[in-house]
């Protein structure tokens, strides 16, 4: 039984569904996907299943926020180049905005108790955002034995023997490829959709692949040499740019795998940073709606505050946009230039298998991401215990926040056993961050 593609949105439908996601994608991306998923193929099915998974999967393989980069593969497959362009604006300009805004307000008042308890009410109830997307992620990915092997696997091999993400997906697709020659029935329910053809008409699947490279290479690098090279330009800007333009080449497994790279460099190498903003910084992406890689924007907003030569909010606010236009300037590239040619090859079972395979094994490395920021929301020190290959992490007990607990418990029956709305939570819990912290200050 073959698929049959759904009507095509107009832009004005796909500008207030889009805009919805871009508003609401708190969570990191395990939340996102599961937010997109529920907009785009259970409640209007603009995209089916298959479709919506296969486009997963090619978004997981590439460097970048792999969220952001799926919700421009589905504009594209709905309206081309122009509603991948919409939809992946709108994915990070609500963002965008508010990310520089926390910035500004960290930068100038970081240190007052009534900001502090914000945080410190967000974070607590974003713990349990990422524990309700990851149970809706695994329920959709994790169908055969095969599946739930991979998600195990990739956790352990993530969580304690800290190998690299490319690895990791690499080898979970070789594994999903040998399975659909040595397992086809495991394999067969990784994939589904596999025995689908592409429908024939899609947009965005005509004109070659060189000019599409041609035009967003030069959209993305031309203005990187402009910077570089033009008199007058103040350095730390030009450092920004080149560095984030590396960066979102380099950041396979979404932002969490970049974090001690951008972190590392920010503070030791250039000093746009000082020790404890990176974790400022997190927390407050994790906040945000958009991708969690939107940190970066808050990296860039402090290091043109500070060391841009301007005044802190030009500076701060050239910063911030030049991380947000050369991290994901790059993004718009692999997608145009990739996905047309990962739609023709939708069909083939091995592939499939492969990417399928991997969307089952990112489920174990989104539950590492669920633990490492549970871990370091609930406990003020953590540590971590090495035994030979393996590496634990070890909390010290003494000081779990009972008040992050509380707050996050109380999110969490919220979203899952009454499903409130989402804002409301937050608002709920940033009022008991702030009664907690004035408390105590």
């Amino acid at each position: 039984m073959h698929e049959h593609p759904a009507a095509i949105p107009s832009y004005g439908e796909m500008f207030r569904v889009f805009g919805r996601i871009g508003l609401l994608s708190f969570g990191g991306p395990a939340g996102q996907i599961a937010l997109m998923h529920r907009e785009l193929v259970e409640e209007r099915a603009w995209l089916d299943e298959p479709r919506f998974l296969h486009a997963l999967n090619f978004c997981m393989l590439l460097p970048g926020p792999e969220a952001m980069q799926l919700a421009t593969y589905s504009g594209w497959l709905m309206r081309g180049v122009g509603g991948g362009l919409l939809a992946g604006l709108l994915f990070i300009l609500p963002g965008f905005a508010v990310i520089m805004a926390l910035s500004a307000v960290y930068f100038h008042y970081g240190d007052l108790p009534v900001v502090a308890g914000v945080l410190f009410g967000l974070k607590a109830a974003v713990l349990a955002i990422i524990v309700e997307a990851l149970l809706k992620v695994s329920r959709r990915a994790l169908k055969t034995r095969l599946a739930f092997v991979l998600a195990g696997l990739a956790f352990f091999a993530i969580a304690i023997l800290k190998l690299p993400f490319p690895l990791i997906v690499l080898g979970a697709g070789a594994i999903g490829v040998l399975a659909s020659a040595w397992l086809p029935g495991e394999a067969a329910t990784v994939n589904p959709g596999a025995d689908h053809p592409p429908t024939a008409k899609l947009p965005g699947l005509t004109g070659p692949t060189l000019r599409t490279v041609s035009i967003w290479g030069a959209i993305w690098l031309a203005p990187l040499a402009l910077l570089l090279i033009v008199p007058g330009v103040p350095e730390a800007l030009a450092g920004m740019a080149l560095f984030f333009s590396k960066a979102a080449i380099v950041t396979f497994g979404g932002a969490y795998a970049v974090l001690a790279y951008v972190g590392q460099q920010a503070v030791e190498v250039h000093g746009w940073l000082v020790p404890g903003d990176m974790l400022a910084g997190l927390g407050l992406a994790e906040t945000t709606p958009g991708p969690l890689i939107l940190v970066l924007v808050f990296v860039g907003f402090l290091g043109g505050a500070r060391e841009a030569g301007l005044a802190p909010m030009t500076g701060g606010m050239l910063g911030g946009s030049i991380a947000l236009f050369f991290t994901f300037a790059p993004c718009f590239l692999w997608i145009f230039a990739g996905a047309p040619h990962i739609e023709r090859l939708r069909s083939v079972k091995w592939l499939s298998a492969g990417l399928s395979a991997i969307t089952a094994a990112v489920v174990g490395v989104i539950a590492n991401l669920a633990v490492w920021f549970a871990l370091h929301v609930l406990f003020a020190s953590v540590g971590e215990i090495t035994l030979g290959p393996l590496s634990l992490p070890a909390p010290d007990l003494a000081t779990f926040n009972v008040a992050a607990f509380a707050i996050a418990l109380g999110a969490g029956v919220a979203l899952l056993r009454f499903h409130l709305n989402l804002f409301a939570v937050l608002f709920a819990a940033t009022l008991a961050g702030i009664a907690v912290t004035v408390a105590i200050a």
